[in-house]
């Protein structure tokens, strides 16, 4: 068998590339370097003077997130796939003979950005980047939700109402690898979905309701470019509307319209956005009892043109990464959707690039 040489491998890149290497086109577009402040800041690597391995180079690590979040991936295979394929290695910038990054260091990494609460600041950095790059925050904002899953809990009833209240079970306390491994901040709810037509042509007179255990996502994009701008991740079962007032509208947004469903719709939400200059396109609720005003219900179609783009964001994390959370507790839930949300900004931003190249 021939073996293989440099130019073997040059040559396999190039077919690669003209096959469509998506990660080519985040090297060529996103600008990786951005992120060092904010992780050489988050991570405080010493300057090895005590002696030891040195650490990763940071970009590189946060480029494995990238492609961890990019393809649903547990850390054991992405070290195995790191290894296997060489548009990951191009993309990370090694060659064949480069030590690569096991599953134990990438864990150890993201635990580190994880503890310093990096998230926000890697978000808050490729946001100015957009920004930079022409693509302000404009024509008002929408907002929405969605359930993120985690892996389920098998917990007694007396342990879910100490949870709900708060508290530690007693039974865990003293056995902190039971403890480690349960997620204390995830919760259970109700996932209510449209029912499906019967073999016999009838519709259900009633909606599905399908028990969810997890964390939500919730986030405001702009209506022009459909970037996210603002996000919050909380467990299943916080109440979406109530986000609102939580940071989720964007100031700097150059209109103010704000478009969400009826979930959001509350005289606190109504107050709040009109004493912080935002005009509100939130859909209107049906009357208890009644049937829904004519001008209302078209009111409401008319905004739900505006209003869905939103539920494009989340059908593209999901169909395109998988999103889905692996870890234990909110702040790791955090990290995961903050990256997620940062990928798909990544992607967003290739997209609007490659249409104004031809254009």
């Amino acid at each position: 068998m021939k073996q293989s040489g440099f130019f073997d491998v040059e040559e396999r890149l190039a077919r690669l590339s003209g096959l469509g290497d998506q990660l080519e086109a985040f090297s060529r577009t996103v600008d990786f370097e951005a992120f060092r402040p904010d992780l050489d800041k988050a991570l405080a690597y010493s300057d090895g003077s005590k002696g030891g391995r040195p650490p990763f180079d940071p970009v590189l690590m946060f480029k494995i997130l990238v492609i961890q979040t990019l393809n649903n991936l547990s850390d054991e295979r992405t070290e195995y796939l790191i290894n296997d394929r060489l548009s990951f290695m191009r993309f990370l910038g090694l060659g064949l003979s480069d030590r690569v990054p096991d599953a134990k260091t990438v864990w150890l990494y993201q635990k580190r950005l994880t503890q310093a609460g990096a998230i926000d600041g890697l978000f808050n950095r490729f946001d100015a980047t957009l920004r930079n790059a022409g693509y302000l925050p404009m024509s008002g904002q929408i907002l929405d939700a969605t359930l993120v899953a985690a892996p389920k809990q098998r917990n007694t009833n007396a342990e879910k109402a100490d949870l709900r209240a708060g508290r530690i079970p007693e039974d865990w306390q003293d056995k902190p690898a039971k403890l480690s491994h349960k997620d204390r901040h995830a919760r259970w709810t109700l996932k209510f979905t449209k029912a499906k037509r019967q073999d016999d042509g009838t519709m259900p007179s009633s909606d599905l309701a399908i028990p969810f255990f997890g964390y939500k996502s919730h986030v405001s994009i702009d209506r022009k470019y459909r970037f996210i701008r603002k996000w919050k991740t909380t467990h299943a079962a916080a109440s979406d509307g109530a986000r609102l007032r939580e940071g989720l509208l964007d100031k700097t947004n150059t209109a103010s319209s704000v478009w969400a469903d009826t979930a959001y719709r509350s005289k606190a939400n109504e107050d709040f956005m009109e004493k912080q200059g935002f005009v509100s396109k939130v859909h209107r609720k049906k009357p208890h009892l009644k049937p829904m005003p004519r001008h209302i219900q078209k009111s409401n179609a008319g905004k739900s043109v505006i209003r869905s783009r939103v539920e494009h964001v989340f059908a593209d994390q999901k169909s395109q990464t998988g999103l889905f959370v692996r870890t234990v507790g909110i702040s790791r839930a955090t990290m995961r959707i903050g990256l997620a949300n940062i990928v798909y900004n990544m992607r967003r931003l290739i997209f609007l690039e490659r249409l104004n190249a031809s254009a």
